[in-house]
């Protein structure tokens, strides 16, 4: 199976934003899944999760028109960045990152989530009574012990935004070489006659990837529930 130019550029692209939406989210998916996890606020709790987990249940097309509704240039976030930053996120990299990135943070903060909840309290009581502060009880006891269920959250956010789709589309368009994902490639050879071979090839790409990420975040979570049984 021997891609194309065009293919690899698709790839390559969607790899770099995947990557990028790694970085720069999952410190936030760590905060927040933290706040959900400890926070006894019932109210709040429940506002936090509704606002972070919308994208899961808004249809992808909707999440994007509301985000082009935002950042074009006459929306209140857009107008702020095009006239005092000078960005521009419609239709551009940055808008495939940040459609990415909201459709994908609600599977982080609940993987994230998940994993501090399966930390046993006490030890974090412990610390906090020894003397430690909040912070170096969350540095030194909360993370070593919940990393692998981050680990596995920022599997999941990567594998979503490879494969995002919907919000890309209408927030980034589809613009060869700039926002031209995997996803969206595939779903223009499929408009296009005679691109069924370059569709299939891409779909088989699209499938490798999501198994080995689905295999490596299985595996973390093993190592979680070990973690927690021990």
């Amino acid at each position: 199976m021997t891609l194309t130019r065009l293919e690899w550029s698709a790839i390559v692209l969607s790899l770099k934003v995947a990557v990028v939406v790694v970085i720069f989210m999952m410190p936030l998916a760590v905060w927040l899944g933290y706040q959900l996890a400890r926070t006894k606020r019932l109210c709040l709790r429940l506002f936090v999760e509704t606002i972070v987990s919308l994208p899961l249940v808004l249809p992808p097309v909707a999440t994007g028109y509301l985000l082009l509704v935002l950042f074009r240039s006459e929306g209140p976030v857009g107008l702020f960045l095009a006239q005092i930053l000078g960005i521009k996120v419609p239709f551009h990299f940055l808008g495939v990152v940040i459609a990415a990135a909201v459709v994908s943070l609600p599977l982080a903060v609940r993987s994230v989530r998940v994993s501090m909840e399966a930390i046993e309290p006490h030890l974090e009581e412990a610390a906090l009574t020894l003397g430690a502060s909040k912070r170096l009880t969350f540095f030194k006891i909360t993370l070593p012990l919940a990393w692998p269920g981050i680990l596995s959250a920022a599997i999941l956010t990567f594998i979503r935004s490879l494969g995002e789709f919907g919000a890309t589309l209408v927030l980034a368009g589809n613009i060869e070489g700039e926002t031209r994902t995997l996803s969206v490639a595939l779903w223009t050879y499929l408009q296009e006659p005679g691109g069924e071979k370059a569709a299939f090839r891409l779909l088989i790409t699209s499938i490798l990837f999501g198994c080995i990420c689905l295999f490596l975040s299985e595996l973390f979570v093993r190592k979680l529930r070990n973690v927690r049984t021990d």
